[in-house]
C-alpha cells in the first residue's frame, strides 16, 4: 500500500511500471493489450464485501480504468492506494487483455482529499460512470465534486424502505449531462419482457385496451422500489391511467416483487415468481413457464453500462414513480 498522502502523478507512474512488468511477464506470448473505453468508479465500503470477481467479468464487456474507492472505519484523514490489473486471455488467443485498477482506501475524515486525486486519475476524453454501493458516499457533501465528474451514476434501491426519499434523491442527482440509473429498475427487465411476451399473441394484444387493473403483489417487511417503477412503466407504456392495487403476499428475508396480475375485459393474466426463481405466466386455465433467474450485479451493470446517454423509458418512469410512493 502506498503511504499517505497520495498524488495522482505517483499513482499514474505506478500504473506505467505495472504495464512494463506485465509486458515482461508475457514476453513468451503475443504480449498484453491495454484496454480502456471509460472510467468506472466503484464506491463501496470495507464491510460490503469484495467486488473483484464482478469487476473482472464486467471489464470483458466494458473495458475500463477501474477506480475502487473503499470507505473504511476510523478517523485517519490519510488515503492509501495500490494499483493492479484485471487480465484475461480470450479463448484461442495468445495475447492477454488487461484493464488497470486503482484501489483507494479512506475514512470519512479523509473524504475532502479524494476529489483532487480522482480528478487526476480519470481516463482522458472518455466517459465516467460511478457505481454506488455506499449510501454514505452517495449523499456526502464532501463527495459532491466526484459525483459531478460522472456521465452516469448507478445506484441500487434494493432494501430501501423510504421510497419517496430515495426517489427524491435519485431525481435530485439528475441534471445537465449526468444520468442516473437504478439497479432496482434494471431487475425489472425480465418482468417487463414477460409482460411483452404475453401480448405477442395477437388475440391478447387486441384486448389490451380493456386492461383496467394491475395488481402488484410483494413480499417482505416493506414495499420494494419495484412497486413504484412497475406501475409507472404501465402508465408510460399504455399512455393512460390504469388502476393499481398493491397486495402483501407474505414474509420474505428481503422485500421483493412476487406476482403481477393483469385484469380487464377479456383479460385474466398473471406472472408469478416462485422462491426457486421460476416464472409462471397464467392466462385463464393455461400456464406457460420461462427462465426467470435473479440477475447478478455483473448482469445488471453490464446492461446499464450499455447506455451511458439518455434512457428515455427510465426517465419517463422516474418522473411518474413518485405518484406510487
Amino acid at each position: 500500500m502506498a503511504a499517505a498522502p497520495i498524488r495522482p502523478d505517483r499513482i499514474l507512474r505506478e500504473l506505467d511500471e505495472l504495464w512494463v512488468s506485465l509486458g515482461k511477464e508475457q514476453e513468451s506470448s503475443d504480449g498484453v493489450l491495454r484496454a480502456c473505453a471509460m472510467t468506472l468508479i466503484v464506491c463501496t465500503e470495507e464491510s460490503a464485501g469484495d467486488v473483484g470477481e464482478t469487476l473482472g467479468m464486467l471489464v470483458r464487456d466494458h473495458p475500463a480504468r477501474l477506480i475502487v474507492l473503499r470507505l473504511a472505519a476510523g478517523d485517519d484523514p490519510g488515503l492509501k492506494a495500490r494499483v493492479l490489473a484485471q487480465c484475461w486471455m480470450p479463448f484461442g488467443r495468445r495475447q492477454q487483455i488487461c484493464c488497470e485498477q486503482i484501489e483507494i482506501t479512506m475514512t470519512a475524515a479523509g473524504l475532502e482529499g479524494v476529489p483532487p486525486v480522482i480528478r487526476g486519475l480519470t481516463a482522458p476524453d472518455l466517459p465516467v460512470a460511478i457505481w454506488f454501493r455506499s449510501r454514505t458516499l452517495l449523499t456526502s457533501p464532501e463527495f459532491e465534486p466526484v459525483r459531478k465528474m460522472a456521465n452516469k451514476l448507478i445506484v441500487d434501491s434494493a432494501g430501501i424502505a423510504d421510497l419517496k426519499g430515495q426517489l427524491d434523491l435519485i431525481r435530485g442527482r439528475c441534471g445537465g449531462d449526468t444520468r442516473v440509473a437504478d439497479l432496482a429498475w434494471t431487475r425489472l427487465t425480465p418482468w417487463r419482457e414477460s409482460v411483452a411476451a404475453i401480448f405477442d399473441d395477437p388475440q391478447r394484444l387486441a384486448r389490451l385496451d380493456g386492461l383496467n387493473k394491475v395488481r402488484i403483489c410483494y413480499q417482505g417487511a416493506h414495499r420494494p422500489m419495484a412497486t413504484c417503477y412497475l406501475p409507472a412503466w404501465f402508465r408510460h407504456a399504455l399512455g393512460r391511467p390504469v388502476g393499481i392495487e398493491f397486495q402483501y403476499a407474505g414474509d420474505s428475508p428481503r422485500a421483493r416483487l412476487y406476482r403481477l396480475a393483469l385484469e380487464g375485459e377479456g383479460l385474466d393474466l398473471s406472472v408469478t415468481v416462485e422462491q426457486n426463481r421460476r416464472a409462471e405466466i397464467h392466462s385463464g386455465q393455461l400456464a406457460s413457464h420461462s427462465v426467470f433467474h435473479s440477475l447478478s450485479d455483473y448482469e445488471l451493470l453490464r446492461e446499464e453500462l450499455m447506455v451511458l446517454g439518455h434512457d428515455p423509458v427510465f426517465e419517463a418512469v422516474l418522473n411518474l414513480a413518485p405518484e406510487f410512493a
